[in-house]
């Protein structure tokens, strides 16, 4: 038993019992001065208290009675002493209880939570983010080198101009994909801080969710929800050749990028542009839903910097007004849209290089034949050539031509588009479009 538990045992009876401090009454003899023995002085042999009258000589005694205050007063004062020092070290010993139940509970949890990361598909940390109120969640840079076998190129999903794509499994079940970053680019450091700042607050269905990052040493992550079927440009341009992408996923797709757009351009407060739309930046799940990614270089509305060093990725999305200007508005969001929509239509790169190694744009090639209703049905992708209804292919079109124009006031808001697609998405794809179904045959 330490001294702390003996003062908490102890200090009750003292200030509730504060009669223990003086366990006999004081005898006033035991107050006298010790008998001398000097021999100058006589040997008294009487109390020196005396009671109070007037002797031979006149001198007045103390009587029995003031000593009996003067012991009283003592008395008091040595309870209020005992009493004050008892509630410092009560007081003292509670802090020290609290505190010491403190810490015991904080290290409870803290062996709870290791036990529960043990189990966890994340043993990560909880950071807030810089915008709103959002939080996203810092990786350990063992976790992703386990996740991912070390980085092993056969986990490989995609690479880019920003980083190289690879499939993680956490704890052997959640499978995510980290996103290890290029160093050494100008700004990177400032678009890698501006994707954890946006994704961190920007929830929803069509726009990509970031699970976390993590930072080692120059090296940057970024960790992502798993979309099974790509990036759009892959899926375009690469070894299938948008031989899963039907007419009604086409549609689709392009209906989903028009609702993640209408949500920053719209939604959002204030509302964001996106400012690198492509269809590289376009991802799909294993259903073909499309969603919005690499949030690098979005800005909010009003706060967009006019310094054309940061406009990144293929020129031939960027809007004129801005590359020209620096002009940017959600417009240009809806032009890079307009060169998305010609990708899904016709099947060709947004730049092709032509028979002299010329580097042709889509718009450049496109736009001078999709106002002609004749030439149209032969421009589109052969994959789904003859697969939709002429009507709702010069509509496509139609919207596509829009949607490119130079001057940005004739180009349609993203809400208009967005209802503009609406009526030609299935139903079960999340349009309205109601498809015909073949008639049974009539019993006989």
């Amino acid at each position: 038993m330490n001294v702390v538990h003996i003062v908490i045992l102890v200090l009750p009876m003292l200030m509730f019992c504060p009669e223990l401090l003086v366990s006999a009454p004081i005898d006033p003899a035991t107050l006298a001065p010790p008998l001398s023995s000097d021999p100058v002085l006589p040997t008294q042999t009487q109390p020196v208290f005396q009671d109070t009258r007037a002797n031979s000589s006149g001198v007045t005694e103390a009587s029995p009675e003031h000593h009996k205050d003067v012991n009283k007063k003592i008395l008091i004062a040595v309870i209020v002493s005992s009493t004050v020092l008892g509630g410092i070290l009560l007081s003292l010993s509670c802090y020290w209880i609290c505190r010491r139940e403190t810490l015991k509970n904080s290290d409870t949890k803290t062996e709870r939570s290791l036990e529960s990361s043990k189990g966890s598909s994340f043993n990560a940390l909880r950071k807030p983010s810089k915008k709103g109120n959002g939080s996203v969640t810092v990786f350990e840079y063992e976790l992703l080198v386990a996740a991912t076998n070390n980085f092993k190129e056969e986990n490989i999903l995609g690479e880019g101009g920003s980083g190289t794509v690879y499939k993680a499994l956490f704890s052997g079940q959640l499978a995510a994909a980290v996103k290890r970053l290029k160093g050494g680019k100008l700004d990177a450091e400032k678009e890698f801080e501006n994707e954890i700042s946006w994704l961190s607050v920007i929830k929803h269905q069509k726009v990509i969710s970031l699970l976390g990052f993590c930072i080692h040493n120059e090296t940057r992550f970024l960790v992502y929800e798993m979309m099974h079927n790509g990036s759009l440009e892959s899926q375009l341009h690469g070894p299938s050749q948008g031989s899963a992408l039907t007419w009604n996923i086409r549609m689709k797709i392009a209906l989903d990028i028009a609702r993640g757009l209408e949500y920053l351009h719209e939604r959002c407060n204030p509302s964001v542009i996106h400012r690198d739309l492509k269809s590289s930046n376009i991802l799909l799940d294993s259903n073909f839903n499309a969603k919005l990614s690499n949030f690098g270089l979005a800005v909010a509305d009003g706060l967009q910097s006019k310094n054309k060093t940061n406009i990144s990725g293929t020129l031939v999305y960027v809007a004129p007004e801005y590359l020209i200007d620096g002009k940017l508005t959600d417009k240009s969001d809806v032009y890079a849209f307009g060169i998305v929509l010609l990708e899904l239509l016709l099947g060709r790169k947004a730049v092709d290089k032509t028979i002299s190694s010329e580097c042709e744009s889509i718009v450049t090639w496109a736009m001078p034949q999709l106002t002609d209703r004749s030439k149209l049905p032969n421009m589109v992708d052969p994959v789904i050539k003859n697969t939709m209804d002429l009507k709702h292919l010069y509509q496509v079109a139609a919207v596509a031509v829009l949607c490119i124009q130079p001057e940005p006031s004739y180009r349609p808001l993203i809400t208009d588009v967005l209802h503009s697609f609406i009526p030609l998405v299935p139903v079960e794809l999340g349009g309205s479009l109601r498809l015909m179904n073949q008639v049974p045959p009539v019993d006989t």
